[in-house]
């Protein structure tokens, strides 16, 4: 799971440390303690994972990002509620409560999760921010330019570079509108499963339903994956290609400062090392 996040019932970003303190202070530890006497070696250990899994279930948030977005030094050590600031934190606040409300314990945002400043850690964020999208149980698009049904095609979370695979990797997905309402009205459990939605989304993006429900990473299909992209921006001409190892299920170096075309250069060479297929460098 992510190195930190967001507890939010209090509102407060924890990391490794503190995620694992507040298992082991809480009732579904105890339980689990208690239980596990009465279960062979080999059941124990499933006993012990169920549990943890159970636990520590999280929710993701994908979204564009605007102005005053907080970032980690913003919030760590204070809890988001008591925080007063511009749209940004209004909408992390908004996602937590969402989460709360959905009966999830944990969350988190690229936003104040990460710390930006270490490289190292920018470096295993971006390797492992495919798997984060995957394993979590649920993440949440806010779209905040779309007010009305039928209007997502028009949002320009569809235009950003980031939320390519943060739209491909997770199985179960909600969209909320402008005003943290369910997008389309209705308490829908996972939109991945609403014809629809994935028409508009197919669309918009030229993503086939298939692979909306059921991706899979690699180098399969390498050519489309690129075209999907291909229309897409990022605030950092690097990122165009970052934002794409997770897709790939390539790990390369994150190297900022070089050159879009150096990164894309960089990773098209993986592609076809994996793949052998030259016919990528037509995408």
């Amino acid at each position: 799971i992510p190195l930190r996040l967001l507890n939010v019932r209090t509102g407060i970003l924890c990391d490794r440390d503190g995620q694992l303190s507040l298992f082991e202070s809480s009732p579904q530890y105890k339980e689990m303690l208690s239980s596990l006497e009465r279960y062979d070696p080999s059941e124990q250990v499933n006993r012990i994972r169920s549990a943890v899994s159970s636990y520590f279930q999280y929710v993701t948030l994908s979204h564009k990002w605007g102005k005053g977005e907080p970032l980690l030094r913003d919030i760590q050590g204070r809890s988001i509620y008591n925080l007063t600031g511009g749209d940004g934190l209004v909408k992390l606040q908004r996602f937590c409560v969402t989460v709360l409300e959905r009966g999830y314990l944990w969350a988190w945002s690229d936003t104040c999760c990460i710390d930006k400043e270490s490289s190292a850690e920018l470096q295993e964020t971006i390797g492992s921010m495919f798997s984060w999208y995957r394993k979590s149980n649920l993440t949440v698009a806010y779209l905040s330019d779309v007010a009305e049904p039928g209007s997502l095609s028009c949002s320009t979370w569809l235009t950003r570079g980031w939320t390519l695979p943060e739209l491909l990797a997770p199985q179960t997905m909600l969209f909320f509108a402008e005003d943290w309402s369910p997008y389309m009205g209705g308490t829908p459990s996972n939109h991945k499963t609403d014809p629809t939605v994935l028409h508009e989304l197919q669309e918009a993006t030229g993503i086939a339903p298939e692979y909306l429900v059921n991706f899979y990473p690699g180098s399969a299909d390498a050519r489309l994956r690129l075209q999907w992209a291909s229309m897409r921006r990022t605030s950092r001409p690097e990122d165009i290609a970052y934002a794409l190892f997770g897709i790939f299920q390539v790990h390369l170096p994150v190297l900022y400062g070089e050159s879009a075309e150096r990164a894309l250069g960089r990773l098209l060479a993986e592609i076809i090392s994996q793949s052998g297929d030259v016919v990528v460098l037509d995408w």
